[in-house]
């Protein structure tokens, strides 16, 4: 038991440590990702319906 306590000790002190972001630059770039996400999710959905369409139009030959 004692070893845990010393391994939550130790993570507390390190967790202190820590320098955080503000809270204007994790809203940042949490919207930086989800519009990356979006735009390579939109990439990703017309990709697959041109290659979709055109395995179509090979399969039909």
């Amino acid at each position: 038991m004692k070893v845990f306590i010393d391994y939550i000790k130790g993570v507390r002190s390190e967790l202190s440590k820590v320098t955080w972001p503000k809270k204007d630059e994790v809203i940042r770039l949490t919207l930086t990702v989800f519009i990356i996400s979006g735009i390579i999710g939109i990439y990703l959905g017309v990709l697959d319906f041109a290659l979709t369409k055109l395995l179509e139009v090979l399969v039909s030959i």
